[in-house]
Formats: structure tokens, C-alpha cells, sequence
């Protein structure tokens, strides 16, 4: 079963003015998982960090310049390369400022990609077919480079490829309506020629996608009829005596999918997995013309697994890294996170056997239905059986109903009825796909708890979150209906498990949590754990006065020297800190403790924090004070679920950026405000201490070490 979750905007596009594409060129992976590239189609390279959505480094060649080719990351010299007008090589690091005043190599030939994959070196194919590795090409730019394709013979896609030692470079032309397929070994050199099957339309494939694995190459490609293909290479079988001729390229039917009477002009196919195809840009089955999807299709059973509508144009360009799909669409770019699990008919059916210890039990040698459904190896004699015995074993002879069953039950049999049978489902050993049984079954039980107010399931839903095969995209009403029905252990079991709940919901939470009455939050019942830190947490007496964690509370009052003090507030100033108190109930604190550990984007997040009245900030902020206050008197590790003293200042700043002028403004935040200007400046301290000896560290790591000591010596070491 395949997923889509909660997407998010990580840029915005500058289509070109007849939007006809995006404005990008190409989207390629950095360093890791959370950075990527991005070319656009006039003159800049921007390097993003996905997570935070924000840009790291941006390079633009001067006016009169464009990039003809998508900027790569080489992870071996930790540089970028791309090409300016066809053939200017450009490389540089991530440290320089100016493009243009970086290193750059002009070649004979024009170049139609530079392409480098993890594991691989960069390689360069030029627009004739040839193939340098860029190291090669660099030690003479001049070199001639030869033609393998013929003049009216055109390049339309290319992709790299290491398979276990060997690089490979495949790119598709086009020629007179003839479309044709290279298969270009690196080193040793060995190319070649595929013809592909035309189809009806003898159009040229909208996209390609290629993947190798178990010493294959997985070749899928989109027609504009809606068609979707693979075909197999096996890159072993390339011998330097093929090369002269071209081979037919058998290939497979994957998919027919259904398009409008015009035939499809901005569309891509993706392969995810062996199983599982992204295609954006085709009607979705079931939605009316006029909308844009992205939808993810099993191929082996040809069935849709999921689909998300996509607001605005769709260029047809489409991306993955590290379980992510990059979309252009409109005037932005969309991350959206997918996840694919192993597909199997048996797993479709819920047929597919756990295996247990309890299998180590002898075979019989005549099969029993009773054995199969119920695993008895023994049935004890009718004499031996009591009445509560013989109960039981006629509740265990009726059969567990399937999924199917449950999701039509849900929608009229009472709360106790659906409970039961939803834990039997839990119980039974054959679920496999449990993300999609999951999902369909809190679906259905939302939408009949929001139509039916007399039926709620607070048991079933807790045991659906706990399995920790759902999430906020799944199934969005959950919290909306937890919040309405003020079920807020269910709340908290949401924001433990849910890695996608957006920005708007978690504020959502925020101020349903802190508006609660104490007297209405002294009744909840809770996770005893997160109840069990915070009870540690507020028992425990001051200990010694000092520094902890650069902060002296003892001291607070001596950070206000822009303040003018009283003769009152001297003798309040040589007198010791009164006890810090919590100031909000137990229970409160244990769910405000679980949205500051929730995931948030800072843009994202403010303008939901702005809605927040001026007495719940002041409340929010004293609870955040009274846990920094905590944290710095007995630094150590803290409970389960407990917020980092990280996690605390980034919700002390936010807060203070949505609702300065409105605490500047009551008076009844001025106190809590010089309480949070000192501990702010006293974690400015601490960090720069904490710099210095970061710098005595290096200059140590850095001094050179004498071989021959002696025997004996004595060493000076001056660090500043």
C-alpha cells in the first residue's frame, strides 16, 4: 500500500511569461537526504534544506550568461558543476560568494548534461552522444570529442546509473519520428543502440525513469496516450562487439491509463519501487476534467493507491529523493513525503501468514480445519469442558471479520459492537497491510462520530493512533474531533505519534490546551509517564545556588541595569528568590509539554501564534520561564516526553515575535519580561564561553605535536 502525506512549499517558481514551463531546469540531491539543488531555467543555482524550507546559498552567472545544464553535487570534492551557454564547465564550492570568479573551463563541443550519482564520478555527455568523465574531459577542455549520432538525430532525456563497480549513461534521441535508446558503459567504453517500439501515434515519450537493481536496468517511460511501459536491460550482457548494431528493445505494458480525447501534454511517470509509479500530470479515474492529481499506481495489481489533488498548472516535471516527491505546480514548488510498503496479493487479501514461535509445533498428518483457523493442537473431551469453558470456546468459533466486514459494521452497529470487533480485528495474525486497515477504519470512524453525535469511540481510536500506522494525512478530522469532544488524551497520543500534524492544528491544540479550566484538567487521565515527569519536576526543592547551565537565578535582578531600582526593590535584591511555582495545573503542563515537542515551521507557525489572546501568551510565557527555570537548577536528563531546553527558547521567541508589541504594551507582562531578558542573556553568555573554549580546542587540535618528548619535559601552551 502506498501513502501521500501532508506536502509542503519549499519555493516559489518564476514561470516563463508564456507558462509553458516551470522556470526550473533540474532538481538534484546534495550532501544528504535534507538538501537538494535546484537550477532554474535562466541563471541561478539555489542549495535548499528541504526540512527547514530555507535557501543556504544562491549563484547566479552575470547577465548575458544562462545555465544550459542542471547544476550536481560532487560528494567526493564536496563541489558543484554546471554549464554555462552550452559549453562553459563551472565549479565551485559552497563558500564562494561569486560565480563568475570561480573556476571555469571552455570545451570544443557542446555539452547536453553533466550528470554524477552517489558513488559515481561526474560524468559529461555531449550533445553528439560522446561520453568524458569530467576529470578527463578537465585535463584537456579542448580535446576532440567524437560523433555517435547522426546530424538530424536529437537527445530528449539522459540519466546516470552506477551498477556495483561500472558507470553507465543512458540517454533516448529522437530521429525522424523514430525514437532510439544508448546504453553507454563509462570504462571500459562500450555503447549500445536500442530501437524503441513506436506506438500508434509515433509521438516521443513524455518521460523516463530509470533504476537498477538485481543486475538490471528498469527503463519506464509515459506515452501521451496515456501508456506506460518498462523494459529490461541487463547491463552485463554489453559486449564491445554490439556495438555496431541496434538492438529491438522488447518492452512490457504497465498501465493504460485512461486521458481525455487530446492526447497528454504535460505529464511524468516515476518509478518508486518495483511496485509502486508516481504519475502526475493524467486524469485521475474518479475526478472530474479540469483537475490536476498526483497519484501513486501498484503495478502489479494495476490498482490506484493514493492521490492528492494539485492546485494550479502542472508543468509535467516531477522528482524523488529520500521519499520525497519535488512537483512544480502554479507558482510554487511542492515537497510532498509518499511511502511505499511491500505489495503481495496475499498481503492485498489479508491472507498473508505471520510466522510465530508457535510454528515449531509437529505437522499433523491430517490436516484440521480447527488446527488452521484456531492452531489447536488438542481438544479436550466434552466431560472435561465447564459451562465458562464451553462459552469460550463457542466465542472462539466464530469467524473474525475482515476489514471489508468492520468498515460496513462501523457505519450503524452501536460503540460497544464496533469496539470489539475492531480488537479482534487488532488481534488476528493475517493483517499484513495494517497502514491501509488503519487508515479506512479511523476514516470511517470519524466521519460517522462528526455525523452522529451520540457515537464516539475513544477506546478505538487511542488503540488506532497507538499502532503507529497512522497519520495526520491519513485521517485529518482525528484531532479536530478530539479537540470538539475534549478528548485530550487522544490529543496527546496524536501529537506523540503524528510526524505531519500542520501548523494551523498544532495551534489549534495550543489554545484549546491552555484555555482548559483547571478544574475541568484536574479530571483528565493522561500517558502516566509524561504525568510522572512533570510531578518530579515541580516536587523538587531548590538545590545549591549557583551557576547552572549559565543561568543564577539568585542573580536575575543584576541583569537589569537598564531598569531603575527602589530603595524597596534593593531589600528585595539581597533577599533569596522565592520558590518558583508551576503556573498551570499538572495535566495542563503535561499537554503543553507535548506541543513544544511537536514539529513546526517558524513561517508557517507564526501567523497561527498571532491568533492567541494577550492572557494565554502571558500564561504560555510564565509556564516556559518556569520550565527554563527548572531545567537550569538541576540540569541532568530529563523524563519521558520532556522538552529540551533547545525546544523552550525556540517557543520563548516565537511567541515573543507574534505578540511583542502586545506584551510591551500590557503591564501586567512586564516583569515576566525582565525575567526573560536575563535568562536570555545569560545563554548569550554561556554560548560565548562555550566559544572560547571551542577555540582553545582547536588551536590545540591544530598545534603541532613533537615527536621526541623525552623523558621528561615541561610545556607552556599560551592559547590567547
Amino acid at each position: 500500500m502506498a501513502a501521500l502525506y501532508e506536502g509542503y512549499t519549499l519555493c516559489g517558481l518564476v514561470p516563463s511569461q508564456n507558462r509553458t514551463n516551470s522556470g526550473i531546469q533540474g532538481i538534484e540531491a546534495e550532501r544528504d537526504s535534507d538538501h537538494v539543488i535546484i537550477t532554474d531555467a535562466f541563471r541561478s543555482v539555489t542549495l535548499y534544506k528541504v526540512s527547514d524550507q530555507k535557501p543556504l546559498g544562491s549563484w547566479t552567472v552575470k547577465q548575458g550568461s544562462c545555465l544550459t545544464c542542471p547544476a550536481v553535487y560532487n560528494a567526493h570534492t564536496k563541489e558543484y558543476v554546471t554549464v554555462s551557454d552550452h559549453k562553459v564547465i563551472r565549479i565551485w564550492k559552497e563558500d564562494d560568494v561569486l560565480l563568475d570568479k570561480t573556476f571555469k573551463a571552455t570545451v570544443s563541443s557542446d555539452i547536453w548534461r553533466v550528470h554524477c550519482v552517489a558513488g559515481g564520478d561526474p560524468v559529461v555527455l555531449f550533445q553528439r552522444g560522446a561520453v568524458r568523465l569530467l576529470d578527463t574531459l578537465l585535463s584537456d577542455p579542448q580535446q576532440i570529442v567524437e560523433d555517435f549520432l547522426a546530424p538530424d538525430e536529437t537527445i530528449r532525456w539522459s540519466t546516470n546509473i552506477v551498477a556495483e563497480t561500472q558507470q553507465f549513461v543512458i540517454f533516448a534521441t529522437e530521429k525522424k519520428g523514430d525514437n532510439f535508446l544508448y546504453l553507454q558503459k563509462v570504462e571500459p567504453k562500450v555503447l549500445q543502440r536500442y530501437r524503441l517500439e513506436s506506438e500508434d501515434s509515433s509521438y516521443f515519450p513524455l518521460s523516463f525513469s530509470a533504476s537498477y537493481r538485481d543486475e538490471l536496468i528498469h527503463l519506464l517511460y509515459l506515452y501521451p496516450n496515456g501508456h506506460v511501459y518498462q523494459s529490461v536491460i541487463s547491463v552485463w550482457s554489453l559486449g564491445a562487439d554490439e556495438g555496431s548494431q541496434t538492438l529491438s528493445l522488447p518492452r512490457n505494458l504497465l498501465l493504460a491509463l485512461s486521458v481525455d480525447e487530446d492526447k497528454l501534454n504535460a505529464a511524468s511517470a516515476l518509478l518508486l519501487d518495483e511496485a509502486h509509479v508516481a504519475v502526475v500530470g493524467v486524469p485521475h479515474p474518479s475526478a472530474g476534467t479540469g483537475k490536476d492529481f498526483l497519484c501513486i499506481w501498484n503495478i502489479n495489481f494495476q490498482t490506484l493507491q493514493a492521490g492528492k489533488e494539485i492546485a494550479g498548472k502542472i508543468f509535467g516535471q516531477l522528482w524523488c529523493y529520500s521519499k520525497k516527491l519535488f512537483i512544480p505546480h502554479g507558482k510554487t514548488l511542492s515537497v510532498i513525503p509518499y511511502g511505499c510498503t511491500k505489495s503481495s496479493l496475499a498481503s492485498a487479501l489479508g491472507k498473508l501468514k505471520q510466522s510465530t514461535i508457535e510454528e515449531t509445533r509437529p505437522l499433523v498428518s491430517v490436516p484440521s480445519w480447527n488446527n488452521i483457523l484456531h492452531e489447536d493442537k488438542t481438544q479436550p473431551t466434552r466431560t472435561q469442558e465447564t459451562r465458562k469453558l464451553r462459552t469460550t470456546r463457542k466465542s472462539q468459533l466464530t469467524p473474525s471479520l475482515t476489514v471489508e466486514q468492520v468498515l460496513e459494521l462501523i457505519k450503524t452497529a452501536p460503540v460497544e459492537e464496533v469496539q470489539k470487533e475492531v480488537e479482534g480485528l487488532f488481534s488476528r495474525g493475517d493483517i499484513q497491510d495494517l497502514t491501509q486497515s488503519v487508515g479506512q477504519l479511523a476514516s470511517s470512524l470519524v466521519s460517522r462520530s462528526l455525523a452522529d453525535t451520540a457515537f464516539y469511540s475513544s477506546t478505538t481510536l487511542a488503540q488506532l493512533v497507538q499502532s503507529q500506522s497512522l497519520c495526520h494525512s491519513m485521517c485529518p478530522d482525528l484531532i479536530q474531533l478530539a479537540l470538539e469532544k475534549k478528548d485530550y488524551f487522544l490529543c496527546q497520543l496524536c501529537l506523540q505519534f503524528f510526524p505531519d500534524i500542520p501548523e494551523a492544528v498544532t495551534c489549534a491544540c495550543l489554545k484549546a490546551f491552555i484555555s482548559m479550566p483547571d478544574s475541568d484538567a484536574e479530571k483528565m487521565n493522561l500517558e502516566p509517564d509524561s504525568l510522572s515527569f512533570m510531578e518530579t519536576l515541580t516536587s523538587r526543592e531548590h538545590g545549591q545556588v549557583g551557576l547552572q547551565n549559565g543561568f543564577n537565578s539568585s542573580a536575575s535582578l543584576e541583569d537589569h541595569s537598564d531598569v531603575t531600582m527602589t530603595k524597596e526593590d534593593e531589600g528585595d535584591k539581597k533577599s533569596p528568590p522565592p520558590e518558583q511555582s508551576c503556573p498551570v495545573v499538572l495535566q495542563k503542563a503535561v499537554l503543553l509539554n507535548e506541543v513544544l515537542q511537536t514539529a513546526y515551521s517558524d513561517d508557517l507557525l507564526l501567523p497561527h501564534l498571532k491568533d492567541l489572546s494577550s492572557q494565554h501568551v502571558l500564561l504560555f510565557l510564565q509556564y516556559l520561564h518556569f520550565l527554563y527555570l527548572k531545567y537550569s537548577q538541576e540540569p541532568q536528563s530529563h523524563g519521558y516526553r520532556s522538552p529540551s531546553v533547545t525546544q523552550i527558547m525556540d517557543w520563548v521567541c516565537l511567541l515573543l515575535d507574534a505578540h511583542f508589541t502586545v506584551l510591551v504594551m500590557t503591564p501586567e507582562a512586564k516583569g515576566l519580561l525582565l525575567n526573560l531578558h536575563s535568562f536570555i542573556k545569560s545563554q548569550v553568555r554561556l554560548f560565548s564561553e562555550l566559544g572560547k573554549v571551542e577555540g582553545g580546542l582547536q588551536e590545540l587540535q591544530h598545534m603541532k605535536i613533537k615527536q621526541d618528548m623525552g623523558q621528561y619535559s615541561i610545556e607552556v601552551i599560551e592559547l590567547f
